[in-house]
């Protein structure tokens, strides 16, 4: 960790443009790794300054590609950033900006959703959860293809303070695509709001900074690109197991155009669907006819310390998934030689 440096001390050395590290490497963005380069410093220092201040932080950048985001993360004067990278055509490049500035950038040839980012940042960064966040940042513009399983990743760390959320509150200023970015920071009855919406705001605040055109970025996107900012919560709003409120949460928006007790029902076996579902809805105190996007995150946490208590007292009830119930009762037809019919119960013996 770096000192006292004074500011210029950290602004980089002459180096060849984002365009001219491409040219240079003859780097093209790969279609099926959704890869969008973003040349503009100027947007590149506006995503930055979303995160904070930066001056003598720790951060992690998920997937870096040329480094246009780095450059601004070290200009910002994070004194030690590790770039996690899956592409090795990049690697060359990174090399290049870490050796222009000595010991301040570490690159980490990997996925990041298998590396262990726990074990790559110093104890001296930690912070107790109840405190303020660390000086420690996740910062990346990523690849749509991975951005929702990896939020969901996050998310799920957050809740078990594992991960980059072992050393703190850690926060994350990160790139999704416009819808993505709007269903996270949607409201309670917005057309937006999703199972997104409720998993990052029962655990973080979330702000939707900004919006970069997809003109900004080389190849161009179909769609514009949010800017989004999360800092975990000193407590969740929700204080049940992530899974369990995951697959309440799931459940309730496979049907987001009905009323919630459809997507309810699914939680409990065929021969007690009815009983079971009126009896989470009587405890929670939740309408039946309410939709899906008319939850808040008080409902939601009404309906999961609901549906633990009544899964505390069935044994198995937690572990049933009605989707997996179908899955077998059509391959047990099959194997009998008929197909169940559309909507046709499947009998289930009682808890």
């Amino acid at each position: 960790m770096v000192g006292s440096r004074t500011l210029a001390s950290f602004r980089l050395p002459p180096l060849p443009t984002i365009g001219e590290i491409l040219k240079l490497y003859n780097l093209r963005a790969e279609k099926q790794l959704s890869q969008n380069f973003l040349l503009d410093l100027r947007l590149t220092d506006k995503i930055i300054r979303q995160a904070g201040n930066l001056r003598n932080a720790t951060v992690c950048e998920v997937g870096p590609g040329p480094g246009g985001l780095t450059r601004s993360i070290l200009n910002a004067g994070a004194a030690d950033v590790l770039v996690v990278e899956k592409d090795s055509r990049f690697i060359p490049g990174l090399q290049l900006l870490s050796e222009a500035v000595p010991g301040r950038v570490r690159i980490v040839h990997g996925d990041i959703l298998t590396y262990r980012m726990d074990r790559g940042f110093p104890g001296l960064v930690r912070k107790q959860w109840e405190d303020e966040p660390p000086d420690l940042h996740i910062i990346g513009n990523l690849p749509f293809s991975v951005s929702t399983p990896l939020i969901i990743k996050w998310l799920e760390q957050m809740d078990s303070r594992t991960g980059p959320f072992a050393f703190g509150r850690t926060r994350l200023t990160l790139t999704f695509q416009k819808e993505v970015a709007e269903r996270l920071t949607a409201s309670t009855g917005s057309r937006q709001r999703s199972r997104l919406s409720v998993m990052a705001q029962y655990l973080s605040t979330v702000k939707n900074c900004f919006t970069i055109p997809g003109r900004a970025f080389v190849p161009k996107p179909d769609v514009d690109v949010g800017v989004v900012h999360f800092t975990p919560l000193p407590q969740p709003q929700i204080r049940q197991p992530f899974k369990l409120v995951e697959k309440l949460v799931r459940n309730v928006f496979q049907f987001r155009r009905k009323y919630c007790h459809r997507g309810l029902e699914m939680l409990f076996p065929v021969a007690q669907r009815l009983e079971l579902t009126e009896e989470l809805l009587r405890r929670a105190d939740v309408d039946p006819t309410l939709r899906p996007v008319e939850l808040s995150i008080g409902h939601f946490r009404a309906l999961a310390d609901a549906y633990a208590s009544l899964c505390g007292e069935c044994d198995g009830m937690a572990g049933y998934e009605f989707r997996e119930e179908l899955r077998q009762t059509r391959q047990s037809r099959r194997q009998r030689g008929r197909e169940p019919r559309a909507g046709e119960p499947v009998q289930e013996e009682k808890c």
